[in-house]
């Protein structure tokens, strides 16, 4: 039998916040706005390689070594710390607030698990007005290691006091869809771009084009 869902756990990086605006950081201290994105998938890589290793590393400070590699023709202190603070500035893409309340309106609790830092992810959405719209900001900083290992998503589910099965993962990135729905949670793709899902991936329960869409695919299939 399936679990009612009661809980939708969100993704913030990409899924939540627009990060687009990382690639005028880039041009602005020399470099290439197409880097943004390799600095981005570099970090997700050596997050992920800690965690396989029984480690768990902070997204800031990996961020920022990563940078130090990358931009090797700029003054490098300050143009590091001028990409990482963009991180502070992004905000959420059109579609979330909408979302976001049409959830909570349909009775779900809301959390997040983020790779990266919960007092990032509470500036965002106090930007775009939704904050209290959460129930609670989760990182995993404080779970025994990065998303897609199993106990990231053990640790929301506790935290939130309920089993993986009643919970439902949002995100863009189908590495994470597949390590959620291997620890036992169901799961949406959002799908903002059109791509192709990896079929070597777990697939989604549930797919949107846009966050607007999940309450009413929830409530129809629910």
């Amino acid at each position: 039998m399936t679990n009612a869902i009661s809980v939708i756990v969100f993704d913030v990086n990409e899924t939540l916040s627009d990060m687009s605006p990382m690639g005028d950081r880039f041009r602005e201290v020399g470099a290439t706005p197409e880097m943004a994105k390799l600095w981005f998938t570099t970090l997700l890589r050596d997050g992920f390689a800690l965690a396989a290793s029984g480690d768990n590393g902070s997204f800031a400070n990996i961020g920022a070594d990563i940078l130090g590699g990358l931009l090797t023709r700029v003054e490098l202190d300050a143009a590091v710390d001028h990409v990482m603070a963009g991180m502070k500035g992004l905000e959420v893409h059109p579609d979330v607030p909408e979302g976001i309340r049409a959830l909570t309106a349909g009775g779900f609790r809301l959390v997040t698990l983020s790779n990266g830092s919960a007092q990032i992810a509470g500036e965002l959405f106090s930007a775009a007005g939704i904050r209290d719209e959460f129930e609670s900001l989760l990182s995993v900083e404080d779970a025994p290691a990065w998303k897609p290992a199993r106990s990231s998503y053990e640790y929301a589910a506790a935290t939130a006091g309920t089993d993986p099965g009643s919970m439902l993962l949002v995100a863009v990135h189908p590495w994470d869809i597949h390590g959620a729905a291997r620890a036992g949670l169901r799961t949406a793709w959002l799908n903002r771009t059109g791509d192709s899902y990896p079929a070597y991936f777990e697939a989604p329960e549930f797919t949107i084009s846009a966050l607007s869409e999940l309450a009413p695919v929830l409530a129809a299939a629910l």
